[in-house]
């Protein structure tokens, strides 16, 4: 935020600029291409194309939307690499949710005035 209050806007990057395109079999997800262009348009050919894979993941809680990079050469090589990238997200996902289990269940909040009058304020104490 700005002195009065208002949100900075970063400007956008005229050498990292990309056409997208999206490509989808509409039943499991869709790849969106990525190609590097110059600012007046043109392709730019000194940077690579990127490929990023979407899709979702029912849960329990719903669908889970999963975003991942395809690190692929071409379309068709995206569309065969796909699944095996989906399925790291997912593994990835998990661990991450794992772990984000973990610091949650290890978290112990002790209240400032101690615990129901324990002596010592509630701290643990060493003999």
């Amino acid at each position: 935020m700005n002195p009065t209050g208002e949100p900075i806007i970063p400007a956008m990057s005229r050498e990292e600029l990309y056409r997208e395109e999206t490509y989808t079999d509409r039943r499991i997800g869709s790849i969106r291409v990525l190609t590097p262009i110059t600012p007046d348009g043109q392709t730019d050919a000194d940077r690579p194309v990127l490929y990023q894979g979407h899709t979702q993941l029912m849960t329990a809680m719903g669908a889970l939307p999963l975003n991942f990079d395809i690190e692929a050469e071409t379309l068709a090589q995206a569309v065969d690499l796909f699944q095996d990238a989906a399925n790291a997200a997912v593994e990835a996902t998990m661990k991450e949710l794992q772990e984000l289990r973990r610091e949650a269940a290890s978290s112990i909040i002790v209240p400032e005035g101690g615990m129901g009058g324990m002596p010592g304020g509630g701290k643990i104490q060493m003999p």
